[in-house]
């Protein structure tokens, strides 16, 4: 039942991020030209910003397209790992575009650039209307759950955010002729863009590193594996994630030698008690009586 769900799933978010795809894709397209006739840095920085949504996305794609194929012997954990890869690069890659415009922001406010305000305005409103949309597309309950599909999201949503600073900046030159509002809201994208970046980053990171996933308490769930009857004690205690949504557990239980007949249940109690209160689908436990464990206790 587990693995349907998980499929209906997978195929609903590729729909989701296909149409968010297209979406962005030709409005990033539209941008980079727009901002380079208009000469304004904010649509370039959305328009960056926009490809590195682009790749997100299609990041987000390929990681789903490839999780769903089967373990292999050279791979006994078939690809779900790919999602996290595929999320350490799009966070490296976004560090890196808001570096090059905070860059290019620096040198505009010291020499301020004259921008053509109304084509940009004009590219800007269309960008957010185009950021509004891929959102709705990707919006939804499993972009909650989904470390990959929360990704895209984020990134669509600094987006929108670039484009309303796009638009803000427009309207600045349009009334004063202030020319450096952009630059300075280009600045205001990038800080956004480095934000977001850096989060994603560390999670990927905490996979990496065989973290526990954030929403599991180690204390809580060694509290509750003592309290079944016939456990005497826990140890080697590994809670680890795969991908956003495939976590594994290991451990092993120290079992009251009065129960020994009973191994198998207390194997199945512990199973059962841990598939009903985290979500935790690899469970691999061994269980040790304790006279053994005296001996090897060192």
């Amino acid at each position: 039942m587990s693995g349907h769900h998980h499929h209906h799933h997978s195929s609903k978010n590729k729909k989701s991020l296909i149409w968010a795809m297209v979406i962005i894709g030709s409005w990033m397209f539209i941008e980079l030209i727009g901002g380079l006739l208009t000469g304004s840095l904010a649509l370039l920085a959305d328009a960056g910003h926009m490809f590195s949504d682009f790749f997100n996305l299609l990041i987000s794609f390929l990681a789903i397209v490839f999780a769903t194929k089967a373990a292999t012997n050279k791979k006994t954990f078939g690809n779900h790992r790919l999602e996290i890869l595929a999320a350490l690069m799009n966070a490296l890659m976004l560090i890196g575009v808001s570096v090059y415009i905070v860059l290019e922001a620096i040198e505009r406010l010291a020499s301020p650039t004259v921008v053509s305000s109304g084509p940009m305005m004009i590219i800007a409103i269309i960008g957010l209307v185009a950021n509004i949309g891929a959102l709705m597309v990707l919006s939804g309950k499993n972009t909650k759950e989904n470390l990959n599909m929360r990704g895209a999201y984020l990134h669509v949503l600094g987006d929108t955010l670039g484009s309303v600073s796009a638009i803000l900046a427009s309207a600045l030159i349009m009334a004063f002729q202030w020319y450096w509002a952009d630059p300075l809201l280009s600045l205001l994208i990038a800080v956004l863009i480095a934000l977001t970046s850096v989060r994603l980053l560390k999670e990927t990171l905490h996979v990496l590193m065989e973290g526990t996933p954030s929403d599991i308490h180690i204390e809580e769930l060694k509290k509750g594996l003592t309290a079944i009857t016939g456990v005497v004690d826990v140890h080697d205690l590994h809670v680890w994630s795969l991908s956003s949504d495939v976590h594994n557990f290991s451990c092993h239980l120290v079992i009251d030698n009065t129960a020994s007949v009973n191994h198998q249940r207390i194997l199945k109690d512990v199973d059962r008690w841990v598939s009903d209160h985290f979500n935790i689908q690899n469970r691999t436990i061994q269980i040790e009586s304790v006279d053994n464990f005296n001996c090897t206790a060192s």
